[in-house]
């Protein structure tokens, strides 16, 4: 615990130029990065498995459940479908983009709200951690999504 502490400090004094929506402006980077998270969301919320799997790259790696990372395109797609039959409503607490160069790291804390096909309601959150690329046209793609990053912190 003391070294996290430590490394999130001289992380904190290192890159001052960390942003988040609520406290500065974003520069361009940041905010096309967000907006690949919330085209995410958008589209999972409206069903749309499609515009979902377009905001990942081919070989991307999603962990439903954690420490269960997922990579396969068909899988991927069919644990989206899955979960959308839900109905899922997302809120985020927050966003942080960090952008270095064509690599970017979105951070937020999230909450869930659903409710399954045969009426049952479920109820979620965590902290999303999402590592994106910048793509050869300037758009950014997700290729890791862990929105389970806070689990690690409950164990301690």
């Amino acid at each position: 615990m003391k070294h996290t502490f430590v490394w999130l400090v001289a992380l904190a004094l290192t890159f001052p130029q960390i942003l988040t929506a609520e406290s500065e402006t974003m520069t361009q980077d940041q905010q096309n990065a967000l907006h690949t998270i919330e085209t995410m969301t958008a589209a999972f919320q409206s069903k749309d498995i499609d515009g979902v799997m377009s905001t990942y790259e081919s070989s991307a790696t999603v962990l439903f459940e954690p420490g269960t990372p997922v990579s396969d395109k068909a899988m991927l797609e069919q644990m989206f479908a899955g979960m959308a039959a839900a109905n899922p409503v997302f809120d985020y607490a927050g966003h942080e983009v960090i952008v270095e160069g064509d690599i970017a790291m979105h951070i937020a804390p999230w909450s869930m709200k659903a409710t399954t096909p045969d009426g049952q309601d479920i109820q979620q959150s965590g902290l999303s951690v999402a590592v994106l690329r910048r793509q050869a046209d300037g758009s950014w793609k997700m290729v890791i999504d862990n929105p389970h990053g806070g689990r690690l912190l409950a164990a301690e």
